[in-house]
């Protein structure tokens, strides 16, 4: 059965019943919109789309694992900011050939990414069109924080992470030469992202000075937090700050003969956290340093790795390089 043969109220009365409510949800679907609590009176709100054949492809990934990245990388926005999301909505355009049952198991990913963490699916809206796009906006709290920027980073700051990097990109990598045997777990980690949410509320109560969430790979999204911030990040070597998920990788960057070091410093959909710490200040778990914020010299705000600049061929994902 595909979408053609059902109208729009049947499909919504097949998606409804699956989505999550949500601590924070007054008034969930089925109105002309929904209603969410904010006791802080702020509100932190982000966006991202996912487009079939940009960013997924439908024989590598089933309609729960779209749903599970769709939510994942719209709450890592909210965590990056040491924000507590509540609540997403969600667009999702259709082809009419597509089957029903990848639309409710988009809507079964969006909840199993959502529920455990107490985020509702509260609305959205439903189209067709030639290609599958699934956009989502994602609402959190700061629960009287003030929000964790970009532009926070201090000279003398530490720099740490929290999550796994490089995994992503090298699980893209082995799907895409058809061999995701090697490392079944990359290749999850490139489907169903996991990332460490509770973190970036840690990162806020801990007195974090700048954040964000790795989604582009960590020279480009690093590179952000050095210029916003006026600063240089210089980034210990890799083989001392991420030697557990050089580890992780070897095997696929063996089998296909590329450099895990390049996936660990471009690779994107990672999804962790970047932040910056003043210098004494107990990093909260699963943060670990791997740097040091730096002034900036002549040669402006930027990313060292090692106290040199990083000889990669890119520094990350960009929506519009050919």
């Amino acid at each position: 059965m595909t979408v053609a043969d059902l109208t729009e109220d049947e499909l919504l009365a097949r998606i409804f019943p699956l989505l999550p409510r949500g601590a924070a949800t007054l008034l969930g679907p089925g109105d002309d919109a929904a209603v969410v609590a904010v006791p802080d009176g702020r509100m932190v709100v982000s966006t991202d789309v996912l487009v079939e054949g940009r960013h997924f492809r439908r024989d590598w990934s089933t309609g729960h694992d779209v749903g599970w990245r769709a939510a994942m990388q719209n709450l890592a926005d909210i965590a990056a900011m040491g924000g507590r999301p509540t609540s997403l909505v969600v667009t999702l355009v259709a082809p009419s050939d597509l089957p029903v049952d990848w639309v409710t198991g988009l809507s079964a990913g969006l909840a199993a990414a959502c529920d455990p963490h107490g985020v509702g699916v509260v609305g959205g809206d439903l189209s067709g069109g030639d290609l599958i796009v699934v956009s989502v906006t994602v609402h959190g709290e700061l629960d009287g924080r003030a929000p964790v920027l970009r532009s926070g980073a201090r000279e003398g700051d530490v720099v740490a992470h929290a999550g796994v990097r490089g995994w992503s990109a090298a699980g893209l990598a082995l799907l895409a030469a058809g061999r995701p045997e090697i490392a079944p777990e990359l290749v999850r980690a490139y489907l169903r992202p996991d990332p460490p949410l509770a973190a970036g509320v840690a990162a806020g109560r801990a007195g974090a000075t700048s954040m964000l969430d790795l989604s582009d790979g960590l020279l480009r999204d690093a590179g952000r937090v050095a210029r916003a911030s006026g600063v240089v990040l210089d980034l210990d070597p890799v083989a001392v700050s991420f030697a557990t998920d050089l580890v992780a990788l070897t095997d696929a960057a063996t089998a296909l003969g590329a450099l895990a070091e390049d996936w660990v410093l471009a690779g994107g959909e990672d999804h962790g956290l970047l932040a910056t710490f003043p210098a004494g200040v107990v990093l909260p778990a699963p943060f670990r340093a791997v740097g040091r914020v730096r002034a900036v010299g002549s040669a402006g705000p930027g990313v060292l790795v090692g106290g040199r600049t990083p000889a990669t061929a890119s520094p990350g994902w960009d929506h519009f390089a050919r």
